[in-house]
C-alpha cells in the first residue's frame, strides 16, 4: 500500500527558499516575532541585508584589520565559545594572554629584568585601554595628593585637539577636565611646548599621540618628555606621559626604530596599542603596558574567586571572548620582528605609490607626512567647484569607501579625504585607486558644480551636522510609521491576488 502525506504550506523542506511564505512576507525589525523559522530562511535574511554593506577591504576609512589568514580564522572559530575571564577553566588561554603582554612590553623597550614579567593587560580596544590607563593616572595623582594634605577633586589631563574621541569619553566619564591644545593650519598635531605651558600642579598626565587619527602623523613625544622633566625639575612636580599607540605602536619598532617614543624616555609610564589595527587581528583586541608595577595602583586591581581560583583582574568588563588575543599571539609568533617589518614596509611603500599618483594629478595637497602610520590624507587645491565631501560621495559608485571630514578645533576650515593603507590593500588596488579618483574629478569638473555648492559643504557648522542627523532620524520614523500603516492594506492585497489565482 502506498503511503502519501500532504504536504502543509508550512513545510520550508519542499520549497525554494525564496518561494517560501517567509520570504514573501517582511521580516521582524523591532518586535521579536511569535513564531519560529527555518534556520535557512534566517540566514538568508540576514545574509541578503548584509549584501548592502560595503565591503570591508575597500572602506579605507578604518584603520582596522579586514583580513587573516585562514589558519588563523580556523583558530577563531574553534575559540569562540571560551569566556577569556574563566581564567581557572582556560589556563592555557590566560598564559598566551600573558605572552603577549611581555612580548609587546618588550617591543616597546620597558625595563624589564631577566626574571621580570611584564605589567599590562588585553581589552576589547584601545578605548577600554586608555580608560585604565588614565583611570591609573588618576587614583595615584589622587593618592599623592592626600599624601600631602592637598585638595585632589580638580584633576585634568593635557592632549591636543586631534586626539580620538576616546578620550573625551574619559574625561567626561571620570570627571576629569580636558585641556586641549589647539591645531593650526600646517600644524595638525599637539605641539610639545603649549602642551607643557597648560600642565599645572593638577595634571595627572599628558597623552601624547602616535599616530594622528586625522593624518597619521606621530607627535614629538621626545620633545615632549624633555620639556616636562625640566618643568618638573622646576616646580618640584612629576607630571608623567602616556603614549597613545593605538595606530602607531605596531608600526615604529618595525620601521623607525631608532625613534624614542616609548619606554626609552623616562616620564612615559603607560602605552595603549590596538592590536586589531596594525597588529593584524581582527576587531575586538587592544592592549595597555605599564612602566613598572609601581605605576598601576595596587587598589584598582580586583581579585574574584568564584570562577574557581583567585583572579585578578583590571578590566573594565567582566566577559569577552578569547578568540581575538588567541589571533594576536598567532601573528606574534606567526609573523615574528620580520614578518611584521616585511608587512609594515609594504604599507609605507604602497602609500608612497597613492601620494605620488595623487600629486601627479596636481589637485590635491597632501596633509599626512612620510614618517608616521601608513595614510594618505590629501585636500583639494580649488574647491571653488566642488568639495572632497562631493569626491568621497562619488568614489563610492566605484565601491571605495573614503571618508572627508574637517580637521580639528582652529583648522575646522581645513576639509580632507584620507586612505588608510592596511595589510591586504595592494599596490594594484593603490594604483586603481587614482585612476578611479581621476574618473570622478573629471565627471564632476564636466558637470561643473557651483561654487556656492561647495563653500556651503566645507563651512557645514558642528550645529548642522546635528541638524542634519536629527532631520534625517525624523525621516526614518515618519517612513516607518507609514509602513506601518500600509502593513495591512499590503496583506490584503496580497490575500486578494492569491485567491484570484
Amino acid at each position: 500500500m502506498v503511503l502519501s502525506k500532504i504536504l502543509s504550506e508550512s513545510d520550508i523542506s519542499v520549497h525554494s527558499t525564496f518561494a517560501s511564505h517567509y520570504i514573501r512576507d517582511s521580516s521582524a525589525k523591532y518586535r521579536m516575532p511569535e513564531n519560529s523559522i527555518p534556520k535557512e530562511v534566517a540566514y538568508q535574511v540576514i545574509n541578503d541585508e548584509l549584501m548592502l554593506d560595503g565591503k570591508p577591504r575597500l572602506n579605507l576609512a578604518s584603520f582596522v584589520t579586514t583580513w587573516m589568514e585562514p589558519e588563523c580564522d580556523k583558530l577563531i572559530m574553534d575559540s569562540m565559545n571560551k569566556n577569556y575571564v574563566d581564567m581557572d577553566e582556560y589556563p592555557v588561554t590566560t598564559e598566551l594572554q600573558n605572552r603577549c603582554v611581555n612580548m609587546i612590553a618588550h617591543l616597546f623597550n620597558a625595563p624589564l629584568g631577566d626574571s621580570e614579567t611584564a605589567v599590562g593587560v588585553g581589552t576589547v580596544g584601545s578605548s577600554e585601554a586608555i580608560m585604565l590607563a588614565g583611570l591609573a593616572f588618576k587614583r595615584k595623582w589622587q593618592n599623592k595628593r592626600k599624601a600631602e594634605g592637598k585638595p585632589y577633586d580638580k584633576p585634568n589631563i593635557v592632549t591636543g585637539a586631534n586626539v580620538q574621541v576616546c578620550w573625551e569619553k574619559f574625561a567626561r566619564y571620570f570627571e576629569v577636565e580636558l585641556k586641549e591644545v589647539k591645531v593650526r593650519e600646517d600644524y595638525y598635531v599637539m605641539d610639545p611646548v603649549k602642551a607643557v605651558e597648560m600642565v599645572d600642579e593638577n595634571t595627572i598626565c599628558v597623552a601624547a599621540i602616535l599616530g594622528s587619527t586625522y593624518n597619521g602623523e606621530f607627535e614629538d613625544v621626545k620633545l615632549l618628555n624633555d620639556l616636562l622633566l625640566q618643568k618638573n625639575k622646576e616646580t618640584g612636580w612629576d607630571t608623567p606621559i602616556h603614549v597613545d599607540a593605538a595606530s602607531g605602536g605596531f608600526i615604529a619598532p618595525f620601521l623607525y626604530p631608532e625613534l624614542e617614543w616609548d619606554f626609552r624616555l623616562p616620564l612615559v609610564k603607560s602605552i595603549n596599542v590596538s592590536g586589531h589595527k596594525y597588529g593584524l587581528v581582527y576587531a575586538g583586541i587592544g592592549w595597555v603596558i605599564w612602566r613598572t608595577q609601581e605605576d598601576l595602583p595596587e587598589d584598582l586591581i580586583f581579585h574574584i574567586n568564584y570562577l574557581g581560583a583567585d583572579q585578578p583582574t583590571f578590566t573594565l568588563n567582566f566577559s569577552k571572548g578569547s578568540s581575538q588575543i588567541i589571533a594576536q599571539y598567532y601573528q606574534l609568533i606567526r609573523l615574528g620582528f620580520e614578518g611584521y617589518r616585511n608587512i609594515m614596509e609594504n604599507c609605507h611603500n604602497n602609500a608612497m605609490v597613492l601620494k605620488k599618483g595623487l600629486e601627479n594629478t596636481g589637485l590635491f595637497k597632501i596633509l599626512s607626512k612620510d614618517i608616521g602610520v601608513p595614510v594618505v590624507a590629501f585636500s583639494l587645491k580649488d574647491r571653488t567647484k566642488y568639495t572632497e565631501f562631493q569626491v568621497s560621495e562619488q568614489l563610492r559608485r566605484f565601491g571605495w569607501i573614503v571618508p572627508a571630514y574637517p580637521m580639528p578645533a582652529d583648522a575646522q576650515h581645513v576639509a580632507l579625504l584620507r586612505v588608510v593603507i592596511r595589510e591586504d590593500f595592494s599596490r594594484t588596488l593603490a594604483e586603481r585607486l587614482v585612476v578611479d579618483i581621476t574618473k570622478v574629478l573629471e565627471e564632476l569638473d564636466k558637470h561643473g558644480h557651483s561654487s556656492s555648492t561647495a563653500t556651503s559643504v566645507v563651512k557645514k557648522t558642528e550645529d548642522d551636522i546635528k541638524r542634519e542627523i536629527t532631520d534625517h532620524w525624523k525621516n526614518l520614523v515618519v517612513a516607518n510609521k507609514a509602513n506601518k500603516m500600509m502593513t495591512p492594506i499590503l496583506n490584503q492585497c496580497r490575500s486578494a491576488v492569491e485567491i484570484l489565482h
